[in-house]
């Protein structure tokens, strides 16, 4: 090889970074965090107790009281899911990037570790709500009010029937989260309501232009709302979830991380094994919607006559 012909390799020092899902499923907004210290390993589970109500009744002076006993109901939280990252780092790859690659394979590993868990809990919420909170299938109007035709609703009044069906069930409206898609979000900024401070319900949202609150809900975005799976014909619709935080629990640890040097080689070695289970324990508080799709209005436009 000749030194004319010798064409050197450059490494940028810098690694690049993926885009990534946000985390909205399992943060402590939609989840009930509460029992995380008290996981070990895979296989563990978590005692909830929840109390009964006691009666009311009636009193008459002079009458003797009635004393109750109250039940507790326990749900059993098991630690059913693990996952691990196990990986070599070279010692030519260390000299080759200008650092260390293991500091950076371990953000990417605990990103896919929470993605995986996120996706996991987005799935229970999906199933976990109650049978009379599942709004069904529905077309969302990618436009204003006055766009929607029949069969179809708009994003806004999506959110107020959601909204509807939590109340209904004496859900809480402190803490009310509604997850959905980004065409969603786009759906709704072609509606005025989201715009209006008098609508949303929030001066954040004018002044940010984003969609922050609306319909008593805090709006979370994701691209990992799950779909309805299975084999039939919507088994690719979307499933946007609104709840209470305290009617879904999720727990986790990362339970072992090792780190050693491989002894045949020239590498270093990185393991690690993340445990995690969740549960809705509240299906009251959950309630669903299914987005069959996003489509243009086939509604009359609204013609507004001035006096």
């Amino acid at each position: 090889m000749t030194v004319a012909s010798f064409i050197p390799e450059l490494w940028a020092a810098k690694l690049l970074t993926k885009y990534d899902a946000a985390q909205v499923y399992t943060q402590s907004t939609v989840a009930n965090r509460d029992y995380e210290g008290e996981i070990q390993n895979q296989g563990d589970t978590v005692h909830i107790n929840s109390i009964g109500d006691p009666e009311v009744r009636a009193y008459t002076r002079g009458d003797e009281i009635t004393f109750d006993d109250l039940d507790t109901t326990d749900q059993a939280l098991l630690i059913d899911q693990g996952d691990y990252f196990a990986f070599y780092v070279n010692d030519v790859d260390k000299v080759q990037a200008k650092g260390d690659f293991g500091g950076p394979a371990l953000e990417r590993a605990a990103l896919k570790l929470r993605a995986k868990s996120d996706t996991y809990a987005g799935g229970l919420l999906k199933a976990g709500a109650h049978a009379d909170n599942q709004l069904g299938r529905v077309t969302i109007v990618s436009g204003g009010t006055q766009m929607a035709g029949s069969g179809q609703i708009t994003a806004y009044d999506v959110l107020v029937e959601l909204g509807l069906k939590l109340d209904n069930q004496d859900a809480p409206e402190e803490g009310r989260y509604v997850v959905v898609t980004p065409e969603f979000i786009a759906a709704t900024q072609k509606d005025d309501r989201f715009a209006r401070v008098d609508a949303s319900g929030s001066s954040e949202t004018l002044r940010n232009g984003i969609v922050a609150r609306a319909a008593g809900f805090d709006i979370l975005k994701t691209t990992a709302v799950p779909t309805v799976g299975g084999a039939g014909a919507n088994k690719d619709d979307r499933v946007i979830i609104a709840g209470v935080p305290g009617a879904f629990t999720f727990a986790n640890q990362i339970t072992k991380t090792e780190a050693g040097r491989r002894e045949k080689g020239f590498d270093d070695f990185v393991k690690g094994l993340h445990v995690y289970g969740a549960k809705v324990t509240i299906p009251e508080g959950i309630a669903t919607a299914t987005i069959q799709a996003f489509a243009a209005g086939t509604g009359s436009q609204q013609v507004v006559i001035a006096p």
